[in-house]
């Protein structure tokens, strides 16, 4: 049995039929072809799987993808304008916030929407923001300082 969906990811309309069953990050993976979203635990601990759902930052492996019907998605791979990177992406470029890159994608997700709801943060603020992503590479200190980076840039 398939149902219906409508939804918008990064910017495109797309009318699909899925599984009531089907993931979120496995439709944008493998319906979409969205690969930038990873699947890391499928338990909602690790957040590389985070996109945007109507703005809000989500870890796609816990929204089925018929919640998101009518909703319009964010993924990494609808940041960029083109050539131009989103002041998050850059910022993790110049700050090397990154290691192997694997939480990346729903770090910079995470970060693009705690920069929206506050868009002056503190050091704590960026750390709290990020509490549900882990990056099993890397100390935090040059996501923090990439966060902070591009706060200040987008001012």
């Amino acid at each position: 049995m398939t149902v219906p969906l409508q939804i918008q990811v990064n910017g495109v309309p797309r009318a699909d039929e899925v599984e009531p069953r089907l993931l979120l990050v496995h439709y944008l993976r493998d319906v979409v072809g969205l690969t930038g979203t990873n699947v890391g635990c499928d338990t909602s601990s690790c957040g590389a799987c985070t996109v945007l759902l109507d703005g809000e930052s989500v870890k796609s492996c816990t929204v089925l993808a018929v919640q998101a019907d009518g909703c319009s998605v964010t993924t990494i791979e609808g940041l960029a304008c083109g050539d131009q990177l989103h002041p998050v992406q850059r910022a993790f470029h110049e700050e090397h916030g990154l290691q192997c890159g694997f939480c990346t994608p729903g770090m910079i997700m995470a970060a693009v929407s705690l920069l929206c709801e506050t868009p002056e943060p503190t050091e704590e603020d960026v750390r709290r923001g990020l509490e549900g992503n882990l990056c099993r590479c890397t100390g935090y200190h040059n996501i923090v300082a990439a966060v902070l980076r591009a706060a200040k840039e987008q001012r």
